[in-house]
């Protein structure tokens, strides 16, 4: 599990079980962290917010918040300092207090985000792995090491899904998905509940190429890589599907940064499935303007083979607008929430360039005034704004429409008519939930949409195709696909 596992504490035997004392490690931690004076102390100037949030009362909300006072301030110099984060005050402090040290040496640089920033000379990192001869032998099976004290066997349940066509109307089809991972670093792919559920989520799904937002690290597409080609959990191990082989390419470029740290992009695909990468490049955006303001987010562009097609896929994370700030409990307009814009560098790539999507996080609904450049160029969003794309144990059928795939005209002639915003199967009992467990692998829904692949001689169809776009288990809307075959166009 990546870490020192010969710390005293250890997870309780059943992750749901909150009624032992004392606070309880996420699968995620490395341990690494824990005082070497008190191994029963945490140190919050090196722990992740996986590690914080085994502290009592620590949501994720307030972890995250803790980690970005500490990134602003340097680290805390007292665990009294920790009582001016945000969400903390004077009684939470007394309540994690016994439970939390200080310390300016990190015991583990490898785990400092700003120790994992590779030389940016690379645009894209790729690697691959063979398959193991026999991966559903007990040998593979066995690789998998938990933290002591934990379930001998993930007690998770998958749901049960049909297996989708390879074929629609005599031709062959291929499904592509975006899916924000939401902070994805190393740590957390390691994590055994978040590897499953994207895992069984690819198979399930038949998804055959992902693009990934919001990876914490540019190694972390590697652990979900491995796992599929050279499976350890019972669950991915037991599939009866197709298996696939499977590559990765991350952006050796930031594409995006915070107060954190910095933000990666991806793609995970299949190769057994006729698809190919031909390039990946990180877009160049402009440099951060004068107040200070993190630089425009960058998008990562993948130059795809798909049997006898091409595809452009250009990867973006836009972050949804801050609250306006308040003084004497009233906003002003100059602090109105501003969301983040397409880089000029996506407008150009549009120009000229057949079967593109356009996909990703874009921090607001399709139907926002600042996503005019891409109607300008004849995409159009498959996911229209009434149907939410987050999710959260507390809100599972989600609050608002942030991600999305928008599709280019030419691309559109391909596309099948089935869109799915996926909800079941996100969560895992080995995820943490705040103060709790049985949490959601990230709060972005993935999105799968479908494709024709491949050339056709054949007339155009008369009436449109029409299938509803799936919210989970859900018919809830129609979408129109342009009533012209598939033309292959390189």
């Amino acid at each position: 599990m990546g870490g020192n596992l010969g710390c005293h504490r250890s997870l309780p035997a059943d992750p749901g079980d909150m009624r032992q004392r004392g606070r309880k490690f996420s699968a995620t931690c490395s341990f690494a962290h824990v005082s070497a004076h008190n191994p029963e102390r945490l140190n919050v100037n090196a722990a992740s917010e996986e590690e914080l949030m085994t502290l009592p009362g620590v949501t994720r909300a307030v972890a995250r918040a803790i980690v970005e006072h500490r990134a602003r301030i340097g680290g805390f110099r007292k665990v009294e300092d920790v009582a001016l984060v945000s969400g903390i005050g004077a009684a939470k402090l007394q309540l994690i207090k016994p439970e939390i040290c200080v310390s300016s040496r990190r015991h583990n640089n490898n785990n400092d985000p700003r120790k994992e920033r590779e030389p940016e000379h690379r645009s894209s990192v790729t690697r691959s792995w063979t398959p193991s001869s026999h991966p559903n032998s007990p040998i593979a099976c066995s690789e998998l090491h938990l933290p002591p004290g934990g379930p001998a066997h993930m007690a998770s349940e998958r749901p049960e899904v049909q297996p989708p066509p390879c074929a629609r109307h005599g031709k062959p089809v291929v499904r592509v998905a975006t899916w924000d991972l939401q902070r994805c670093s190393s740590d957390k792919a390691n994590n055994p509940g978040v590897k499953e559920v994207v895992c069984r989520t690819l198979l399930e799904r038949d998804i055959k190429l992902l693009a990934v937002q919001d990876l914490a690290d540019q190694q972390a597409l590697d652990k979900f890589c491995s796992e599929l080609n050279q499976p350890t959990l019972s669950s991915v191990c037991n599939w009866n599907g197709p298996r696939g082989v499977w590559k990765c390419a991350a952006s050796g470029k930031p594409t995006g940064e915070s107060s954190i740290g910095s933000e990666y992009s991806g793609f995970l695909w299949d190769s057994s499935a006729g698809i190919q990468l031909k390039e990946a490049v990180v877009l160049e955006s402009a440099a951060a303007n004068g107040n200070g303001n993190d630089a425009q987010p960058k998008a990562y562009l993948g130059h795809f083979y798909i049997g006898s097609s091409e595809l452009t896929v250009v990867n973006v994370h836009l972050k949804p607008p801050s609250a306006p700030k308040q003084q004497n409990g009233r906003s002003h307009k100059s602090d109105e929430p501003k969301a983040q814009k397409l880089s000029p560098g996506v407008q150009e790539t549009l120009r000229g360039v057949k079967n593109v999507l356009v996909v990703g996080g874009f921090g607001l609904p399709p139907d926002s005034a600042q996503f005019e450049p891409l109607k300008k160029e004849k995409l159009s969003a498959l996911v229209p704004s009434s149907i939410n794309t987050n999710i959260s144990t507390k809100t599972p059928q989600g609050s608002s429409c942030l991600d999305n795939i928008w599709a280019s005209r030419s691309i559109k002639k391909l596309y099948t008519g089935y869109c799915s915003v996926v909800r079941e199967g996100l969560t895992n009992p080995w995820i943490p939930d705040n103060w709790s467990w049985g949490g959601v692998a990230s709060e972005h829904c993935p999105i799968v949409a479908e494709f024709f692949t491949g050339c056709t001689n054949e007339k155009p169809m008369k009436e449109p195709m029409k299938e509803p776009l799936l919210n989970g288990s859900s018919s809830v809307a129609v979408v129109e696909r342009d009533d012209i075959t598939p033309k292959h166009e390189r």
